[in-house]
C-alpha cells in the first residue's frame, strides 16, 4: 500500500477509531507512543478521542459550540459597534481555528498545522488565546443583559 504523504492522516484516524465509544482511559493512548505525529500539537484531539472516545469527543465539540455560540450572544449584547466587532471577531477566530484542526483530522483538508485552541501544547499560541478570551470576558462586562 503506497500512502503518498497520508501517514499522519491515516494513524490520526486510527486513533479516533480505537477509542470507541467510552475510550481507553487517560493517559492510555496507544497510538502517542510513534504512530502519530505531532501528538500534542496538531494531533492532540485524535489522542484526546482515543482516551475519551466518543462520548469525550463529542462533549468537547459542544463545548467549543457553547463557547462560540456565547461569545456571538456577548458580542450582540454590547452597544459599543467597536466592542462588538472586536469580541465578534475573536471567537470568529477561535471558531474556524477549530473547524480548520477538526478538519485535518478528519482527513477533509490537507495538513495546514493549525492547533486546536486551548488544548495543543505550545505558550504562545496558549498566552494569546488567553488574552483574547480576557478581552471577550471585558466586552462582556459591558455588555446589556437580557432584560426579562
Amino acid at each position: 500500500m503506497r500512502l503518498e504523504g497520508g501517514w499522519q492522516t491515516i494513524q490520526g484516524l486510527n486513533a479516533i477509531g480505537s477509542g470507541g465509544l467510552l475510550g481507553l482511559g487517560i493517559g492510555d493512548s496507544r497510538m502517542k507512543y510513534s504512530w502519530v505525529s505531532e501528538p500534542a500539537n496538531d494531533f492532540i484531539f485524535t489522542i484526546t478521542c482515543e482516551e475519551l472516545g466518543f462520548v469525550g469527543a463529542i462533549a468537547i465539540i459542544a463545548f467549543f459550540a457553547l463557547f462560540v455560540w456565547r461569545g456571538y450572544v456577548i458580542a450582540m449584547r454590547n452597544p459599543d459597534i467597536y466592542a462588538r466587532l472586536l469580541c465578534a471577531g475573536i471567537i470568529t477566530k477561535v471558531a474556524v481555528q477549530t473547524l480548520l484542526n477538526f478538519a485535518v483530522i478528519t482527513n477533509s483538508i490537507p495538513n495546514t498545522g493549525i492547533p486546536l485552541p486551548f488544548f495543543s501544547y505550545g505558550g504562545t499560541s496558549l498566552i494569546i488565546q488567553l488574552l483574547e478570551v480576557g478581552i471577550v470576558l471585558s466586552i462582556s462586562r459591558t455588555s446589556q443583559l437580557q432584560k426579562r
